[in-house]
């Protein structure tokens, strides 16, 4: 039998301008809803994930961090 779908969780997440246009995009182009496409992402992120580039986009989004915030 297929597990329910129910949105349980909901919080409020920053996110820059360019995350959201491409969180926007890939909701929009699974016919998803932005929360749907999210709890998609994270339940499949092992498998969505390029593990070989992942550590190393990791660090250089959190050196650009601090200069994205000003």
């Amino acid at each position: 039998m297929p597990k329910r779908f129910r949105l349980t969780r909901r919080f409020n997440a920053a996110m820059t301008e360019d995350g959201y246009r491409r969180l926007k995009k890939l909701a929009q182009e699974a016919g998803l809803e932005e929360g749907e496409a999210l709890s998609f992402l994270f339940e499949n992120f092992d498998s969505v994930i390029n593990e070989d580039t992942f550590a190393h986009r990791l660090r250089l989004f959190n050196s650009e961090l601090e200069a994205r915030k000003r």
